[in-house]
């Protein structure tokens, strides 16, 4: 069996990382790996705590806040492995994750990037994630396949083409990475994952969803359900998306669609809901696309 490099990233959730680490402890007993973990800028360098629970451990620090696809990047520059399997920190997995996943990379060449089943940790009946629909570029919304259904074993012998993979696991080639290159850090946060499925696109790749095996993922801890940052982000980036994935025709057209009816239908929910606080956010997104190229470098993010 080939080697398989796990990479994840901390950003000050130490308790939550450690029970990762202990997830994939138990669950890679006998398979060949090396796992890579990025503290990405917390206030804490937890280092020491993270290597006495797994002593293997590839550790790496930053400083500074490199944003979801700038601190799995930095796990990926050291990376070893044929395979190469981007985890959330907050996410606990199954036995056999990798073989499947592997396995079935190994049978199909032309798969580039491939996910799990999602569960809810706290709700394991309950699926996040049995893929995606395609994206309507006139809208930049597509809908994912199996959410919130209640799992009975629907997806369990799935494996099939989808159209985006999930962030929170994905596996890929590192020889692919030659032709599609890594993820794109000017996204901070949200959309990344879409965009490089994008790249994978791109380089004749496909897309690909296997049911036959999963992972549980303890969402929403990392940002809030509205919160300033959210806000922003999905904002900006469900822009930059268009601008960095469709012509110059359908980004203008959504542009008309997107500033004219989805963002004010946005501000009028936050009226609703009493969240004034937020629809400035919803302004800044917008006008970052006005003043940043669609390749600009990441500024960060400041309340």
């Amino acid at each position: 069996m080939k080697l398989t490099s796990i990479i994840s990233v901390n950003f000050n959730q130490p308790e939550v990382t450690l029970a990762f680490l202990q997830s994939v402890k138990d669950n890679t007993i006998g398979i060949p790996i090396e796992l890579i973990l990025v503290d990405n800028g917390s206030k804490e360098d937890n280092g020491p705590r993270f290597l006495a629970a797994y002593p293997e451990l590839i550790y790496l620090r930053s400083e500074q806040n490199l944003g979801f696809a700038g601190g799995n990047n930095m796990g990926i520059k050291i990376a070893k492995g044929e395979f190469l399997l981007l985890l959330n920190n907050d996410t606990e997995i199954s036995p056999n994750l990798i073989t499947v996943l592997t396995e079935t990379m190994e049978q199909d060449q032309e798969i580039g990037i491939i996910s799990p089943l999602i569960l809810y940790y706290d709700q394991p009946d309950i699926i996040q994630y049995a893929g995606f629909t395609e994206m309507n570029y006139l809208t930049a919304r597509n809908r994912g396949i199996g959410n919130m259904e209640k799992n009975e074993g629907q997806f369990d012998l799935d494996s099939r083409e989808t159209g985006f993979c999930h962030g929170a696991a994905m596996m890929c080639r590192r020889k692919d990475l030659n032709h599609v290159g890594q993820m794109a850090e000017n996204y901070f946060l949200y959309y990344e994952e879409l965009d490089w499925c994008e790249q994978f696109k791109r380089a004749g790749k496909k897309i690909w969803f296997c049911g036959k095996t999963k992972i549980y993922h303890k969402e929403s801890i990392s940002v809030g359900k509205e919160s300033s940052i959210k806000t922003y982000f999905m904002t900006r980036n469900r822009m930059l998306f268009i601008r960095r994935n469709t012509s110059f025709l359908n980004l203008l057209l959504f542009s008309c669609f997107y500033i004219g009816v989805a963002c004010p239908k946005q501000i009028f929910i936050y009226l609703k809901k009493g969240r004034t606080d937020l629809i400035k956010w919803v302004f800044r997104g917008i006008m970052w696309n006005f003043s940043h190229s669609k390749s600009s470098e990441n500024l960060g993010f400041k309340i």
